[in-house]
């Protein structure tokens, strides 16, 4: 028992364990959204976006959280606006804009010479480098987000869907996909310590899979999203420090195994449906 709670003497794991946990239910909720948008893509392409940002930012001596924060938001509102042009597609947008920050990220990097955060830590993540601040930040923009799909729960679900129909019915889509750009910003730039930019994608993306794996109903998928996001955080994190991994690909892993595991009880369910046919036809 006491080789299991050891990790929870040290305040830097509790930390990392916490974050972790709120990022994995962060990137469950979110991520919903961005699946059954088609835009699975946006994730990847936004994290190497805010990357480079702060990158740029920093340079200048502007903050590398906010310098990411502020170059991701603008990234996503011209991503969602280039979009809209029925002309370019979701995925060419993203991959325009957000190769481009990443690159000028990089030639910036390159020109400075020095950088003196924990480079790999921003990439990969790091569990060493989450402080309280980070506790906080992330519970913040989790309850804002919390909030905020609670509040736009409705119009939030008919844009995701049926687009063209909202808006002729009054709803804004302009307005919710502002209001998911600054979600996913939000979340990128607080979860950068724990996953990593590199990583995050993979979360925004594998816990929705899953809930769609698993069930055909939008407001089920939603929570178990949501539940496998927080196991995956925790459970990611715990095993990190025994296997000495880094923190965003030992969470990762652990979802693409839950993935394969869902992925096998969809397979048999599937198979099973014809048999089920047939019963219900003969009674």
């Amino acid at each position: 028992m006491d080789t299991l709670l050891e990790p929870f003497r040290y305040e830097f794991f509790r930390n990392a364990l916490i974050v972790a946990t709120m990022a994995g239910a962060l990137c469950g909720l979110v991520g919903v959204y961005v699946v059954l948008r088609g835009m699975s893509y946006v994730g990847h392409g936004l994290s190497h976006a805010i990357f480079g940002a702060a990158i740029a930012f920093y340079a200048v001596g502007i903050s590398f959280i906010l310098g990411g924060a502020i170059g991701g938001l603008a990234s996503a509102v011209l991503i969602l606006l280039i979009a809209r042009r029925r002309s370019i597609g979701a995925d060419a947008a993203i991959g325009v804009i957000t190769s481009a920050a990443f690159a000028a990220g990089i030639v910036i990097l390159t020109g400075i010479g020095t950088f003196t955060r924990d480079l790999n830590g921003a990439l990969f993540g790091n569990v060493l480098g989450v402080t309280g601040g980070d506790v906080l930040a992330v519970a913040v923009v989790t309850i804002a987000t919390g909030l905020t799909v609670f509040l736009r729960y409705r119009q939030l679900l008919f844009t995701t869907f049926d687009p063209e129909v909202a808006e002729v019915s009054g709803v804004s889509t302009a307005a919710n996909d502002v209001v998911l750009a600054l979600m996913l910003t939000a979340l990128i730039t607080v979860c950068m310590n724990v996953l990593g930019v590199t990583l995050i994608a993979a979360m925004l993306v594998i816990p929705p899979v899953i809930g769609r794996l698993l069930t055909d109903s939008f407001h089920r998928m939603l929570w178990i999203s949501v539940v496998v996001g927080t196991f995956c955080g925790f459970v990611g994190v715990y095993l990190s420090y025994y296997l000495n991994w880094p923190s965003g690909p030992a969470v990762v892993i652990t979802a693409a195994l839950l993935f394969a595991i869902a992925y096998g009880i969809s397979a048999v369910k599937r198979s099973r449906l014809p048999e089920a046919a047939i019963d219900a036809h003969v009674a």
